[in-house]
């Protein structure tokens, strides 16, 4: 039988010198190469951290100005598709989905009848359009890109606007300008918090030089050419085989040392110049400093690898009992935490889906209500179907979640109940396109929940039908309904919606996402195994 090795023998007075011993003289020679090679890597490391961060700095603003162009084409789409018509509608939506979705741009309208000599416009800032020249501050921005948006600079009030726009002519000397208009201040500060990557700053100027965003509010309008050293040869980005140009300068900004990359932003409406600033560490200051730390470092590390060693034998075991019991303690506590964090979540969703089920049995009966005025017959059906479809909701699961070929089921019993009130004002279609997504699960009463809330937001009458479509795919189901919201907001608590948010963080998972598309509401709940 092998003999077990006792530690505390090993390590007799003199092998613990000879390890000391060792250690230092390993140390001193790495510290020594460390020392030669900090210059080096520092300027490669900076170098190398800069062009990073300008990629995506860059990448950010493009992306931003790709968003206020793809806002421009929506509203001009909307705008031809119906003439005159639907123009003021059409600016109000849009506006309120920006704020939604904390966007700048502000859409706006300036409608003129020459029969009449009367206007009517949304915004101050239209009356720019006709009367440039008591406007204040105009300064036009040229772009040769197919967007074939009018753009210009208007300044008002101490604040730099950037407006675009377009018009459409019609009979009768009846002329509708529409367009977008974002502040230059808000505009920028925008851009800070997309991108909060530290040590650089950029901004963005025109193909002739005006600068439309910068962190200094005063230089904004002003010819990039006159407040800094760039120069027009710094924006020939062709001729460098990377598609930017870099240099070392002084910012105009922060008086300091930086590294400046120039890089031509083109859209279909803007052509012009990103500049990311990428400030440079002190490196010759950093390298002294790190030299002084390392000494600091080196002696530190011999006195504490020589006491360690001493003081070894006789802790070695100390500390490994009490570590064992700390770490003992620590693993209790954690275990304790997490079941009342456990038992917490849970009750909040206990809560929530109390709030469901009744919820649901009191827009069920008001339903009914209305229905036995119109007719009594349906009412006895809706009543039949009803108390099949309560059966469902008596014992909700314990876990919140339930196969999706369960959910479907329900859904299409749901559906036949709101046939008893909905004849011909809803259609209603299912389409299975992965019948393994039914072994799968998802949020108790999500279908119902989320069908309930596009009869509820949503007009839906014989002429203009409400259009439910649920469709079960590989990873999730799509519910989408024909968007024709109506004219008064509807008042309500947010049950279902919470409840399901709570559903799939409580597991873990990718939560549900809304969006639009086009004419459609879009609701997508992921599938859980």
């Amino acid at each position: 039988m092998q003999k077990k090795l006792n530690f505390k023998h090993v390590l007799t007075q003199k092998s613990v010198y000879i390890a000391a011993l060792s250690a230092c003289l390993i140390a001193v020679a790495a510290f020594a190469v460390l020392s030669l090679l900090i210059t080096r890597d520092s300027r490669k490391n900076n170098e190398e951290f800069a062009r990073k961060t300008f990629v995506r700095k860059y990448e950010t603003l493009e992306k931003e100005f790709r968003n206020i162009e793809d806002y421009q084409y929506l509203l001009r789409a909307l705008i031809q598709k119906d003439g005159l018509k639907n123009y003021k509608d059409y600016s109000s939506v849009l506006n309120d989905l920006n704020k939604k979705r904390d966007l700048l741009t502000d859409s706006w309208y300036y409608y003129y009848n020459g029969t009449y000599g009367t206007s009517e416009s949304s915004n101050p800032l239209s009356e720019v359009i006709t009367n440039k020249d008591k406007a204040g501050r105009y300064v036009r921005i040229r772009n040769s890109g197919p967007g074939h948006f009018r753009d210009f600079l208007i300044t008002r009030n101490d604040s730099i606007y950037w407006v675009s726009y377009d018009s459409i002519a019609r009979a009768n000397n009846k002329m509708l300008y529409y367009g977008s208009s974002v502040s230059l201040d808000d505009l920028h500060q925008y851009f800070i918090n997309v991108d909060k990557t530290p040590n650089n700053y950029a901004y963005v100027f025109t193909k002739e030089g005006i600068c439309i965003t910068h962190p200094e509010k005063k230089y904004l309008g002003k010819n990039i050419f006159e407040f800094t050293n760039i120069k027009p040869e710094d924006t020939l980005c062709s001729r460098t085989g990377v598609g930017y140009t870099e240099r070392n300068t002084n910012s105009e900004y922060l008086n300091v040392e930086v590294t400046r990359f120039i890089k031509p932003l083109r859209t279909d409406n803007f052509e012009g110049y990103a500049v990311v600033n990428s400030v440079n560490f002190l490196i010759d200051e950093s390298v002294n400093k790190t030299r002084t730390y390392t000494i600091y470092i080196f002696l530190a590390a011999l006195f504490l690898i020589v006491t360690v060693f001493i003081l070894f034998q006789r802790l070695a075991n100390v500390a490994y009992r009490e570590k064992e019991k700390i770490q003992a303690e620590k693993n209790l506590l954690l275990i304790e935490n997490e079941k009342m964090h456990k038992a917490e979540v849970i009750n909040q969703l206990q809560q929530l889906k109390n709030n469901i089920n009744p919820h649901f049995l009191f827009n069920s009966l008001n339903s009914l209500y209305m229905l036995i005025g119109i007719n009594k017959d349906n009412a006895q059906k809706f009543t039949m179907n009803l108390s099949r479809i309560y059966r469902y909701l008596i014992v909700p699961p314990k876990e919140n979640i339930v196969p999706v070929a369960q959910e479907i089921s329900f859904i299409e019993k749901y559906m036949e109940l709101l046939k008893s009130r909905f004849d011909e004002e809803l259609h209603f279609q299912l389409i299975i396109n992965d019948q393994e997504s039914l072994e799968k699960r998802i949020p108790y009463l999500s279908l119902q929940i989320v069908t309930e809330n596009a009869i509820k937001h949503n007009v839906a009458t014989i002429d203009q039908p409400l259009e439910i479509t649920i469709t079960a795919d590989a990873h999730g189901i799509t519910v989408r309904n024909t968007l024709q919201p109506k004219t008064e907001p509807v008042q309500g608590e947010k049950f279902g919606i919470a409840y399901l948010n709570q559903v799939y963080a409580y597991f873990k998972h990718n939560p549900l996402h809304i969006s639009v598309d086009g004419e459609y509401f879009v609701c997508f709940l992921p599938l859980m195994k």
